[in-house]
Parts: structure tokens; C-alpha cells; sequence
């Protein structure tokens, strides 16, 4: 439950679904990635940290958890709606929430929902560090309220 104020849109592929004819479990993790690196580009006005690509500091996926309550199919464009719940020293938890429209295959339904912890990471030295002030700033402005622990 709650507001989400970020929404990213996910086309579900054919190659997305199994000999059942629903979205394999594996890809709603995808689909929240997805989301997540679009909640952070958005939020941040980065662009998306690689530690292969020459970025020195990013964020790691450290845990996620998925709750599935509905299938989703081929040809239906899912909603992955974002927001982050809480900001601590070096890490920061993520909500996501999937959803699905009425389509010609099901009703509008709550597909699944996922909470993640997000760890700020240096690259070089291969450990976490504190979550960057602009980070925290950014997000907390864009979420409309202190987020920190």
C-alpha cells in the first residue's frame, strides 16, 4: 500500500513467458531492475554508475525479496511503480510494486511487489561506503520526506 510517485512501464515479451503461457518468476526480478535503475536516473539526474565502465562509486543489489499474487502474459504492459522507504548509513531500501491493466487475457491486478536493499559501493576499494549526501538529498526531495534512519 502507499504512494509510489515514480512509474516505469514494462512491455512483457513472448520470451518472458514459460510452457504455461505466464511470465516466468525470474523476470519480474528483471522488470524491477529495470524500474530501480530508472527510479535512480530519474531521481539522481545521473546516469547510471558502472564499476566495469570506469565509475569509481555506485549501488549494489544486496538483498530482494519477491512476493508474487497474480500472473502476468505476453502482450500486457506492466506498471513498476518505485519509491525508496528508508535511507541508512550505506544502504538504502527500495519498494516496488507490479501491476498489470486489464487486458484481453485478465482484469487489472496486483502482480507482484518486491523490497530490495541498495548498498553504495566503491568500486576501487571494493567496499561500501556511506550513501552520498546528494544521493540522500535527491531522494528524499523527490519521496517529499526525511527518509534517513
Amino acid at each position: 500500500p502507499g504512494d509510489f510517485a515514480h512509474r516505469h512501464l514494462v512491455d512483457v515479451r513472448l520470451s518472458d513467458t514459460d510452457r504455461m503461457g505466464h511470465v516466468n518468476n525470474a523476470r519480474y526480478l528483471t522488470y524491477v531492475e529495470i524500474a530501480r535503475i530508472a527510479y535512480w536516473e530519474h531521481v539522481t539526474g545521473l546516469l547510471l554508475p558502472i564499476g566495469a565502465h570506469g565509475a569509481e562509486e555506485g549501488m549494489i543489489l544486496a538483498e530482494i525479496r519477491m512476493t508474487y499474487r497474480s500472473a502476468a502474459f505476453y502482450g500486457e504492459t506492466l506498471t513498476v511503480e518505485t519509491r525508496v522507504e528508508r535511507i541508512g548509513r550505506t544502504s538504502f531500501g527500495m519498494v516496488h510494486r507490479i501491476t498489470a491493466p486489464d487486458s484481453r487475457v485478465a482484469k487489472a491486478r496486483l502482480v507482484a511487489v518486491a523490497d530490495s536493499t541498495l548498498v553504495s559501493y566503491d568500486y576501487s576499494e571494493e567496499c561500501p561506503i556511506p550513501v552520498p549526501d546528494e544521493w540522500r538529498a535527491a531522494m528524499e526531495a523527490f519521496e517529499g520526506r526525511r527518509l534517513t534512519s
